[in-house]
């Protein structure tokens, strides 16, 4: 269920740019990988409670992230919603 380090490289190395890990595309990009993780394991176990907790946190940070993005650099923010198919 955790971003193996292999997985969170690929995704810094995609979304970080010049920051690394740092960078807030890269953290919405591993959240979102994490996110859909998690979604893929609540379908199977209906009933994990802790780890639908962890999931709404998840989507809590990551929308939290998205307004930041939003507000500093508006290009960015739709370049990663198109990447990560965020809206339809």
């Amino acid at each position: 269920m955790a971003v193996t380090k292999e997985t969170k490289a690929k995704l810094v190395k995609e979304f970080g740019k010049d920051k690394g890990c740092g960078a807030t595309e890269a953290q919405i990009a591993i959240l979102t990988y994490e996110i859909n993780d998690l979604t893929e394991h609540l379908k199977e176990h209906k009933h994990d409670f802790h780890s639908k907790r962890g999931l709404q946190m998840k989507v809590g940070k990551r929308k939290s992230l998205l307004a930041y993005l939003k507000e500093n650099d508006v290009v960015s923010y739709r370049e990663t919603i198109k990447k990560l198919n965020l809206r339809k």
